[in-house]
């Protein structure tokens, strides 16, 4: 076993070295924390204040998004609705 650290700290030298997780135990993004349902969340009410008159520029200046970003969230829900 020895022999193996000695070879990884030749080949390595102090530097970082990423072992990548077995495919069987992969987490999709968000699984671990709420981000993504909040983000989901936040997408909704964008989309809900647009139906109800507010314009890309004020949700743009609300949710400190630009309105590039405002407009592609309104159209991916608009597509699923």
């Amino acid at each position: 076993m020895e022999c193996s650290i000695i070879k990884i700290q030749d080949y390595i030298d102090g530097g970082y070295i990423y072992i990548p997780r077995k495919e069987c135990n992969k987490k999709a993004w968000g699984e671990k924390t709420e981000c993504k349902k909040e983000i989901y969340e936040r997408n909704l009410s964008i989309y809900r204040e647009y139906k109800n008159g507010l314009s890309i520029k004020e949700l743009s200046e609300k949710y400190f998004l630009s309105p590039k970003w405002i407009q592609k969230i309104i159209a991916s829900l608009r597509l699923k609705q």
